[in-house]
């Protein structure tokens, strides 16, 4: 049960670097991240199990994924490594480092507090739920069914990138039923023991992830970690602001 991945760059002297997708998303999500940090470090851009292709389970806890992750660098011989996720994905990575600090070098967290959440997706498992993935003959037939309770665009296509063509029809790529009967667990937090090494914490200016109210939890845990907030951006700060993400990124990275 090994997680689905793309390597990108050659292996060098730098530290390998991870990238983590969010929930419904798929490591082709983080590209826009990856391709720039693939010219000079080993970048390993994986599928989280339930999503893209990697296997389906019935434990989505953030250890479970965690652990997923490690062995997958066990497989590679990686010791060490820059871990780099977005939401979901941001908690699985500072859930390796709070327990397995010594694997991660930095870390750096885009758009998520390690904080148990309220739940806020309903609409977008209702949507999910409405669309006939037996009647549908494309990806337009689905989008109109995922408008009826998802009225945002981009978040429609974003969820149709993993929407795939399979012999017998259509059918999404992350395990849907698992998702919605493992929410509490993806709203839960990371937790173990602090993680004292440079952590950035990136958050999108006009999203909601990240408030004052968590300040005290990140400084808990996170004793050495940095903040940015990219200006005109939101939750998909990465897909939205490309660029200063990847600079705030860039220069996290080359400091001391």
């Amino acid at each position: 049960m090994q997680l689905n991945y793309t390597q990108l760059g050659e292996k060098t002297d730098a530290l390998p670097i991870v990238i983590i997708h969010g929930l419904f998303g798929s490591k082709e999500n983080l590209n826009v991240i990856a391709k720039p940090l693939s010219e000079q470090n080993c970048v390993i851009n994986i599928d989280l199990r339930n999503h893209g292709h990697s296997f389906h389970n019935s434990e989505m806890t953030y250890t479970a994924m965690a652990d997923d992750v490690l062995k997958l660098l066990d497989e590679l011989t990686i010791s060490r490594a820059i871990v780099i996720g977005h939401s979901m994905g941001g908690k699985v990575a500072m859930q390796m480092a709070l327990t397995n600090s010594n694997r991660v070098e930095k870390l750096v967290v885009l758009d998520i507090a390690p904080t148990k959440y309220s739940p806020r997706h309903q609409q977008v498992f209702n949507g999910l739920n409405n669309v006939d993935l037996q009647a549908i003959t494309n990806r337009s037939d689905a989008d109109k069914q995922l408008a009826e309770f998802i009225p945002e665009a981009g978040v429609r296509q974003f969820l149709l990138k993993s929407l795939a063509k399979t012999d017998s029809g259509f059918a999404w790529r992350f395990n849907l039923p698992q998702l919605i009967a493992s929410y509490d667990s993806i709203l839960d937090k990371p937790q173990g023991d602090a993680f004292k090494k440079p952590t950035l914490f990136i958050k999108g200016a006009n999203s909601d992830y990240i408030l004052e109210a968590h300040r005290g939890e990140i400084a808990a845990l996170f004793p050495n970690a940095k903040a940015k907030i990219i200006a005109g951006a939101g939750h998909w700060l990465h897909a939205e602001k490309p660029s200063q993400v990847n600079l705030a990124i860039a220069q996290f990275l080359s400091a001391d």
